[in-house]
């Protein structure tokens, strides 16, 4: 399932949902291209989506989710990739 959450993500002067499946890589890659998220926008296990994208994403299919629950289904998906420690 493609899941979004609310634009709550700050950064670059704007605020930024999170697009993710908790199916696979393949059906997040596959949605973003079909809604025009540019590669650039994947980091890790997300795309990052403009809080202005948001209404369209979900009427294109994507499932409202909240943040904290979004990250739940990428873990219990074996999805979750964390960011390297140094």
């Amino acid at each position: 399932m493609i899941l979004i959450d609310p634009p709550n993500a700050a950064g670059h002067g704007r605020l930024w949902s999170h697009l993710a499946s908790d199916t696979s890589f393949e059906e997040l890659h596959e949605f973003a291209r079909l809604i025009g998220v540019p590669e650039r926008g994947f980091d890790r296990d997300h795309y990052d989506v403009p809080s202005e994208w948001y209404d369209r994403v979900v009427a294109a299919g994507a499932t409202p989710i909240s943040s904290r629950a979004l990250v739940a289904r990428l873990i219990k998906a074996g999805l979750r990739r964390r960011k390297a420690r140094p």
